[in-house]
């Protein structure tokens, strides 16, 4: 796992949205875009469209980035703690 990774997973221990993973990091959209494309592929995190679970390809993430909110998932949750 990245030093990247590893901050954005620290940041989904709740519910987060866009502006609150850029108000949070030192990244910009676009590098936080390509991390939760990775750690989505990774089963790290879960997407929330109206609080309600959704699966999305990576596409659709990217280009609608704004519109969902993020969680970590257990799996992205023990790989956070495990390091």
């Amino acid at each position: 796992m990245t030093d990247n990774e590893f901050a954005l997973l620290d940041e989904l221990y709740f519910i987060s949205n866009s502006e609150m993973l850029i108000a949070s990091t030192k990244l910009n959209i676009d590098e936080i875009k390509l991390i939760m494309c990775t750690l989505l592929q990774k089963g790290f995190i879960k997407i929330l469209y109206q609080n309600e679970e959704i699966e999305i390809s990576e596409e659709k993430l990217l280009s609608n980035f704004e519109t969902y909110q993020y969680i970590a998932s257990k799996k992205g949750l023990l790989a956070h703690n495990t390091l």
